[in-house]
């Protein structure tokens, strides 16, 4: 079987659902042969490393531990689904200080054990805030961490495609920007349905309002229709992510990026923005939309920065003006 790359990709939170799903689609993908499985738990990661022994990839190099700096040394490429779940009923935000907790060790380990990595994935929830205290711990360059957030427009893309009866590709341009949750801004105006612009279809209001509900509510529609969190779609997402990291095809769904712009207004946080990764890492442009699109924007960049203020009183990361003490790539 061919590889993209023979480096060293690490999967935290392997034990779990989706850190099960992102080892067999990285392998089913032909990433790397070299995938280190990651957890805490040792019976999950043991069996699902087990699990895909069973699956006899040909040439694959499959390791597991517990053991941080076994998984850490020389990785190259790191996802991390290394958080708590979000359970129904819960939002986001509810599992705030304790995953920005484990985000705070997790970029420890990333600059304590392996500071040459090329490219991260963050992808536990709240991912806006995990990521930016995993950069801010990790020492990285913006350019090289990024966190999950096309799921909002892939669901943006799905509503639009049932609403009109067309299949999903036909939905082309359907983005969400900012937060990743509840505070999401919906972008509308670009968007195109077999060609034409989604505002020739004529959407009466009350459905426009049902498909933005049910984008936003997308997660939530998933662990009531499941029993659990949403797994198999942030483990190929991610995935993706990080073969465009490896030089693989480019992901042109938004990604979380470290944004600090003057020009767009935006400062110190990561946040949904209109974003290519590839092998030299993520890079971001303002997104442009009618006055609405960025009003919504803009009320999501303020949760943000409010979710930003919460950890920062927690002490898990310091004052924006310290971050440099950590980091000197911010």
């Amino acid at each position: 079987m061919k590889f993209l790359t023979n480096e060293k990709l690490v999967i935290v939170g392997a034990g779990g659902a989706i850190g099960s799903n992102m080892a067999q689609t990285a392998l089913m993908l032909g990433l790397t042969p070299n995938i280190c499985l990651y957890d805490i738990f040792e019976p999950g990661v043991h069996g699902v490393a087990e699990e895909m022994y069973h699956c006899a990839f040909e040439g694959a190099n499959i390791t597991w531990t517990t053991d941080p700096e076994v998984a850490f040394t020389d990785a190259a490429y790191i996802i991390s689904s290394g958080g708590a779940p979000r359970k129904d009923g819960m939002t986001r935000e509810d599992l705030l200080k304790g995953n920005c907790q484990i985000a705070a060790e997790f970029g420890d380990y990333i600059k304590k054990y392996c500071p040459a990595v090329k490219h991260v994935v963050v992808i536990f929830n709240p991912a806006d805030v995990t990521a930016l205290t995993a950069l801010i711990h990790s020492g990285l360059k913006p350019n090289q961490l990024t966190s999950l957030a096309a799921l909002d427009s892939t669901r943006l893309q799905e509503a639009i495609a049932a609403e009109l009866g067309v299949p999903q590709y036909k939905v082309e341009n359907a983005r969400t920007y900012g937060g990743h949750g509840e505070a999401m801004a919906v972008f509308a105006s670009k968007i195109t349905v077999d060609g034409k612009p989604l505002a020739d279809y004529n959407i009466a209001a009350d459905k426009w309002e049902a498909i933005k509900h049910d984008t936003i509510q997308g997660g939530s529609k998933i662990i009531k229709l499941r029993g659990r969190s949403s797994f198999q779609s942030p483990a190929y997402q991610a995935v993706k992510m990080i073969e465009a990291s490896m030089g693989g095809a480019e992901f042109n769904w938004p990604a979380g990026c470290y944004v600090n712009c003057d020009k767009c207004g935006y400062k110190n946080v990561m946040m949904a923005m209109p974003s290519v990764i590839d092998a030299t890492g993520v890079h971001f442009s303002a997104p442009q939309g009618t006055a609405e699109e960025m009003a919504a924007l803009q009320a999501s960049y303020e949760h943000l920065c409010k979710m930003r203020e919460e950890i920062i009183s927690l002490g898990i990361i310091p004052a924006v003006e310290d971050w440099k003490t950590m980091n000197e790539n911010l």
